[in-house]
């Protein structure tokens, strides 16, 4: 997750790719149309709003916060603010065959080009599958009491919600759920160090991998198979047998450049299909290969019926969330009088303001994170319409709020890195990647298993069994915390 630097987006010369403006292929202008299509039914005066932003690099912030605010209106809203969005970016995003014609995204699966179909090499693992529900913390793995203890500790901190607490207790008392051989999970983005592929293997699950056609990816992946119980299905190219580094060699689906070869493997794969999204990319790359994602997504409902969808949100994002997340806020930030006042003070009003208003409910989280930028945002509000429009159409979603983590992607860079390294100072916890793959992992063997419960609007759908590190729960709106969160991250790393 790192924030670009972006007007005009420098793309490659195939796959899916931004719409041509007066500018060149602007990303900008691309987020300012989506969110004011998105926006015009239900919002005119913010969808003109957004239309007329002149500085969309920083004045994004606000308005995807209205796309939330927008969506509270009603279910209907919601829904609506969702399908337009989504309607927005199939309509104006294009495709260049290798050849050099460009086409509409909706016209990419009807000209499957020239390459071979893939074939499927399966890897079954020689670890024992394991029964019992365990995960890593702070270089331990807690399970039974001592797990049950760390969910208390957690909801009583304000690190997750009490309906995550909640769903984690019910897998670990129906060990059974854990094997979903029964099942075929497709783990886009399969080496993604925030994805469930190495617990599914290790509860002996059938996890479909998909990624780029890189060994490296590859043989990595293909050590995790072979280490847990499980079975790993691949895409290959037609005769990639053999040993793992020809298997790895040839292994891999393009689903930027390459999408129509992708689907036709995927609509071959026997079994109720669990569509898993955990693909990233940097800047502006990172819509691209989400839009090809969602027209995957489409395609794939429209020609099967037993698709079911598994997405993570990022906890950097607007939300709506239940006004017991407020009150817990606000118990902090009375309790915090003092000290509040004083930084308030030295800093000329512009820091720790509280969260909420008085009494709010739902209230509105903004954890928006500016270094982040556009891109990210559209990115991931795009996964979150996709999961409201396919829930209101009657599929199965497992949506889940994940909590900051320690991954490679935010590491890289150096503010996020800070504020993440000074964030414990405002009650936020930061999880390390296997802590947080395997509780995302636990929470979707409870959808799947279960289901989500009927709940009356999208925004109660996304909050129920969030894990969203504190930021719902802390005193301070996180932005008007984040710049002293940096301070005292960079002071510890220099201590």
């Amino acid at each position: 997750m790192t924030g670009t630097r972006e007007a005009v987006a420098v793309e490659g010369p195939t796959g899916v790719v931004f719409p041509t403006t007066d500018s060149g292929r602007s990303t900008t202008a691309l987020g300012r149309a989506v969110v004011a299509d998105a926006l015009r039914a239900v919002d005119p005066v913010g969808a003109r709003s957004a239309e007329h932003e002149t500085n969309w690099r920083h004045g994004y912030l606000g308005h995807f916060r209205r796309l939330v605010e927008a969506g509270l209106l009603s279910r209907d809203a919601a829904v609506t603010i969702a399908r337009d969005g989504l309607a927005s970016l199939h309509a104006r995003m294009r495709v260049i065959s290798d050849g050099g014609a460009e086409t509409g995204l909706a016209e990419v699966f009807t000209d499957p080009g020239g390459d071979q179909p893939l074939d499927t090499a399966t890897v079954t693992g020689g670890g024992a599958v394991e029964r019992e529900l365990s995960l890593p913390y702070r270089g331990q793995r807690l399970r039974g009491d001592d797990l049950h203890r760390r969910l208390d500790a957690w909801v009583a901190a304000g690190v997750i919600e009490p309906s995550c607490a909640e769903a984690v207790r019910a897998v670990m008392a129906n060990p059974d759920w854990l094997d979903l051989s029964d099942e075929r999970v497709v783990v886009l983005g399969a080496g993604a160090e925030m994805g469930p592929l190495p617990s599914l293997l290790r509860w002996g699950g059938d996890v479909v991998a998909v990624d780029l056609p890189r060994p490296e990816i590859w043989r990595r992946l293909l050590r995790t198979a072979h280490r847990y119980g499980g079975r790993l299905h691949l895409p290959v190219r037609p005769g990639a047998a053999g040993d793992d580094q020809a298997i790895a060699a040839g292994a891999g689906a393009d689903l930027l450049h390459r999408l129509p070869q992708a689907a036709d493997w995927l609509l071959g794969v026997d079994g109720r299909l669990v569509l898993g999204n955990y693909v990233y990319a940097d800047g502006a790359t990172n819509v691209r290969v989400a839009m090809a994602v969602d027209a995957l997504t489409r395609h794939l409902q429209q020609r099967r019926d037993d698709v079911a969808l598994a997405f993570l949100a990022t906890p950097t994002d607007v939300f709506g969330v239940p006004g017991e997340a407020v009150q817990h806020a606000e118990r902090g930030y009375a309790a915090r009088g003092l000290a509040r006042r004083s930084l308030r003070l030295l800093s000329g009003g512009r820091l720790l303001h509280r969260n909420y208003p008085p009494g709010a409910d739902p209230g509105i989280n903004d954890s928006l994170v500016p270094q982040q930028g556009p891109n990210y945002a559209l990115a991931k509000r795009l996964q979150r319409w996709r999961a409201t429009v396919a829930r209101d159409a009657g599929s199965t979603v497992s949506f889940k709020v994940a909590p900051p983590t320690r991954t490679r992607s935010v590491l890289r860079n150096r503010a996020l890195a800070a504020a993440y390294a000074g964030a414990h100072r405002f009650g936020i916890e930061v999880f390390d990647p296997a802590t947080s793959n395997t509780l995302m992992a636990a929470l979707l063997v409870h959808d799947l298993r279960t289901g989500t419960p009927p709940l009356p609007h999208p925004w109660q759908e996304e909050a129920y069994g969030a894990a969203h590190g504190g930021l719902w729960r802390i005193p301070y709106a996180p932005r008007s915390a984040l710049g002293l969160a940096v301070l005292l991250g960079l002071g510890g790393a220099r201590t």
